[in-house]
């Protein structure tokens, strides 16, 4: 007979928009919310009972309310009350997992007393995926689509060569990629303090940033590790992250055909090509951390 192995259901992307009223001012978050819960639940596939299943328009319901009635402080903080509320609450369901993808809006200027004008911010996508088996927690912050590029201190040489080589070796290029981030946190008991969750993505933020930027890069994977390398060096509550970079190739446009000179040296024309593109992807540890990221980021 075959076996019923590793299963889970829930809602799926419940788009949650809380406005908060501050007199005049208006305070808005912006999330997407999956949850998955499992547990006692064979019989539903094997025999088709029910008995033991919360529907999931009713964990759908439950986001919402929770929205309104606990407010939403931060992405992992909401996930942690929905995870705990889902295991303490359903005698079968001994499992849940949220993930969250959290949409930055900024205020849009106006001379009037109002400030309840937003516009999306056209930038990375905020994270967040809460784990919690009754007992202990996973904390994985993160984040997505946050485009990168550097115009210059940027090689690529030295490479093994065959006979399908053809990319020519370069002392200077443009380096861009589309950040995609997920970073472990140490806290997993609700017995000690939730670490600052905004104030932990802020600086894990910056300090991708900065690495990016200051790292002269003999290759994307040397940079990748300095950027993983200084969010654990200078994030403590930060076990491991997981960083997934494609790299969005930059060539030198030929015009030679219009006898056009093309070179760095008095201000290059590139064509930026979207695929196909080389996809560079590590995990960086704290000293004696054990690796719990999936490698798959997209089956987090």
């Amino acid at each position: 007979m075959p076996i019923l192995g590793q299963n889970q259901y829930g809602k799926a992307e419940n788009r949650v928009l809380k406005v908060t009223r501050d007199g005049a001012v208006h305070h808005v978050k912006d999330l997407n919310v999956s949850v998955a819960l499992s547990g006692d639940m064979d019989e539903v596939h094997l025999s088709g009972s029910n008995t033991n299943v919360l529907t999931t328009d009713a964990t759908k319901n439950t986001v919402f309310a929770f929205a309104k009635e606990h407010g939403i402080e931060t992405a992992e903080q909401f996930g942690i009350h929905l995870a705990r509320h889902f295991v303490t609450s359903q005698e079968p369901v001994t499992g849940a997992r949220i993930r969250i993808e959290e949409y930055a809006w900024e205020r849009i200027a106006t001379p009037g007393p109002g400030e309840h004008s937003f516009v999306r911010a056209n930038q990375e996508t905020r994270t967040a995926q809460i784990t919690f088996d009754g007992s202990a927690w996973q904390i994985v912050s993160g984040l997505k689509d946050l485009v990168v590029m550097n115009t210059t201190d940027s090689e690529f040489r030295g490479y093994v060569k065959d006979r399908y080589t053809t990319l020519q070796e370069t002392g200077d290029r443009i380096l861009a990629t589309e950040v995609h981030a997920r970073w472990r946190h140490a806290w997993s008991d609700d017995a000690r303090p939730e670490p600052d969750w905004d104030r932990s993505y802020g600086q894990a933020r910056r300090d991708l940033l900065g690495a990016f930027a200051e790292t002269y890069s003999l290759s994307l994977q040397q940079t990748l590790y300095a950027m993983g390398s200084r969010v654990v060096e200078r994030g403590p509550e930060i076990e491991e992250i997981r960083l997934s970079l494609p790299n969005k190739h930059h060539f030198l446009a030929d015009l030679s055909p219009f006898g056009i000179k093309n070179d760095t040296a008095d201000g290059a024309v590139y064509f930026a090509a979207d695929r196909p593109y080389g996809l560079i992807e590590a995990t960086v540890l704290r000293d004696g951390a054990e690796q719990r990221i999936p490698v798959d980021l997209t089956n987090l």
